[in-house]
């Protein structure tokens, strides 16, 4: 049976936008990852370079990249809580109330997280 236009998928929805941004913040975990091993490392020189880099790290630069972080982290998390559902059997023929409802839930602790440490940015 041939496929008509209807039945080929073109890749251009949501779940096409929710599958890369799943990698995307996939691979900007990896990455933060290996940075925190490469700062926590500083510990085993000693406390006076450990104590150097964690107040570098200090900066509003940085405050807000851990915003960043949260953001990232909780994209991913939901995300992966959407994509579970799926593989369960759960809310497939309901993918975008599902990934903006979760994606709503994800965007509570990142405002969170930007209330408490506004003061630190801006100090």
């Amino acid at each position: 049976m041939p496929l008509t236009k209807r039945d080929v998928y073109l890749g251009r929805g949501l779940g096409t936008w929710a599958f890369w941004l799943h990698r995307l913040t996939g691979l900007l975990l990896v990455f933060y990852l290996l940075l925190h091993i490469l700062v926590i490392s500083t510990a085993v020189v000693g406390s006076t370079d450990f104590n150097a880099a964690m107040k570098f790290l200090k900066a509003p630069l940085f405050v807000m990249l851990e915003m960043g972080l949260v953001a990232t982290v909780c994209v991913h998390g939901f995300n992966g809580v959407r994509i579970v559902l799926f593989d369960l059997g759960y809310g497939v023929k309901k993918q975008k109330e599902i990934f903006a409802a979760l994606m709503a839930v994800a965007a509570i602790p990142v405002v969170v997280a930007v209330v408490i440490a506004w003061p630190h940015i801006f100090a």
